[in-house]
């Protein structure tokens, strides 16, 4: 008589995607259709009023908005560090040296170059009203008004995802992986941002 022997079983493990981490892609998705509306009226204005345009964009500076828009670029690579002490659960710097910075130190670098952006681009509309483009003026400045703004509010919007992450950190006694993966998300955002306004900067800045 065999007698049965039960072998034990290996539990298995399902490895869920992250509902949060979900959630923003799938949003972001929706901002792309947004976005893409934009390009499209811009686009569709811009064939009905060639003469106009050519006459309008010369009054853009170009250099002025050429270095802001670096700026921005380069708060992409800040906010990565911060993601990658993110992932190896580093919430502060260990000393003063940048590859010994936490979370913490790079979100605030990212957010001072969010911030220094969204006041050059508030400082070039002031130059670009003295120059005769409004909002209402024609369609050209309807156009760019409409299409940097909506920009300049996500890249607003972000800075205070970043002002939130940060202070959540403060106040958690311990950083886990839940405040990793809220700090990762939110890099999610900022970087469409900044994909987002490279396409614009090279629509009106550079496509003439």
């Amino acid at each position: 008589m065999s007698t049965a022997t039960s072998l034990p079983r290996t539990p298995v493990v399902v490895n869920r995607p992250n509902v949060t981490s979900v959630g923003v892609i799938v949003w972001l998705g929706s901002e792309v259709m947004f976005f893409a509306g934009l390009f499209a009226i811009y686009f569709t204005l811009r064939s009905v009023s060639p003469e106009l345009w050519a006459e309008q964009s010369e009054k853009l500076n170009f250099p002025y908005s050429l270095t802001n828009t670096i700026i921005l670029v380069l708060s992409s690579f800040a906010c990565q560090f911060g993601v990658f002490a993110a992932e190896r659960l580093q919430a502060r710097r260990t000393d003063w040296k940048p590859w010994n910075w936490g979370l913490v130190e790079w979100f605030f670098v990212t957010f001072a170059m969010g911030a220094v952006f969204v006041v050059g681009q508030i400082y070039e509309y002031a130059m670009l009203v003295t120059e005769g483009v409004g909002f209402q003026s024609d369609s050209y400045g309807s156009a760019f008004y409409l299409t940097t703004g909506f920009h300049g509010l996500h890249v607003t919007g972000g800075l205070f995802a970043f002002l939130f992450v940060i202070g959540r950190t403060f106040a958690v006694r311990r950083f886990t992986h839940k405040e990793a993966t809220t700090a990762i998300t939110v890099s999610y955002y900022w970087h469409f941002v900044d994909v987002v306004w490279i396409g614009l900067f090279l629509v009106i800045y550079v496509l003439r």
